[in-house]
């Protein structure tokens, strides 16, 4: 407190940044953050920012506002939603202690997040159970969803989806009418038009185990598919545990309860 002129004026101070472990932030970016951002922060992808030579206390700042939901992205809500405070400084500082990217670099590092053991699923339309169509207004698309037998089972019996489970989406443009507004059907969904591509998520025994546990979803595996059955080059299914990570409750699907009403 300084005194003058019989006034009392006290001195305010910015909170410091928490004291930061640099080598405990290279330790969590190494087994999470990696899968996109690359190890040293440089980023697997066009679509994600290098955060490499980022400011600490901007990265931290970040990291804390998408933890409280002030800074939306579904993805990375649900990876900072785990992170405790200290982790998030120490990831900041370890990513701030890195050299800046060169203009255009890309990370070279691929973990085992970025593979996929999902294959198509060839047939499906004959064996699976078609049970639930999404309106995608954003994208003007339509999806259409389908579970093999295994999963039906389960979600019928209320129970986990179990291994061998294989859920499936067709994913359309919607037909557009002379204003290219979507046009609906009598059913109350798009009407689909041209086939756009496949996506896919499957579980299989171990196919969980080299997949850090902050995006770990049990043993799911995700994928997408071209239209003619390949996959899609470019998606690193870091993104798709990331998102549906927080849906440990309903077997980390979206659409269990529609799964558990199919016909």
């Amino acid at each position: 407190m300084k005194k003058g002129l019989g006034l009392s004026v006290v001195l305010i101070i910015a909170p410091v940044t928490q004291a930061a472990d640099i080598e405990a932030g290279k330790a969590k970016v190494t087994t999470v953050c990696a899968a996109c951002h690359g190890a040293t922060g440089v980023s697997v992808s066009d679509d994600i920012p290098n955060l490499a030579g980022q400011r600490a206390r901007y990265l931290e700042a970040q990291l804390k506002a998408l933890k409280d939901g002030t800074r939306k992205n579904p993805i990375m809500n649900a990876i900072a939603a785990q992170l405790s405070s200290q982790d998030m400084a120490n990831v900041a500082a370890y990513f701030a202690a890195q050299p800046g990217a060169e203009k255009g670099a890309r990370s070279s590092f691929l973990p085992n997040v970025a593979k996929t053991r999902v294959t198509f699923p060839e047939g499906y339309k004959d064996t699976f159970t078609k049970y639930h169509t999404i309106n995608f207004p954003a994208t003007k698309q339509v999806r259409y969803y389908y579970a093999n037998e295994a999963a039906v089972r389960a979600a019928k019996e209320g129970n986990a989806l179990p291994h061998d489970s294989v859920l499936f989406a067709e994913v359309y443009a919607a037909r557009l009418d002379t204003e290219k507004k979507p046009v609906m059907g009598g059913d109350g969904f798009y009407v689909a038009d041209k086939l756009l591509f496949y996506t896919a998520m499957a579980r299989g025994t171990g196919w969980g185990k080299d997949i850090p546990e902050m995006l770990r979803n049990g043993d799911w595996n995700y994928t997408v598919f071209t239209t003619d059955k390949q996959h899609r080059p470019g998606v690193n299914q870091a993104l798709c545990l990331a998102c549906h990570k927080p849906l440990g409750n309903t077997s980390y699907v979206f659409t269990l309860k529609q799964l558990a009403g199919a016909k």
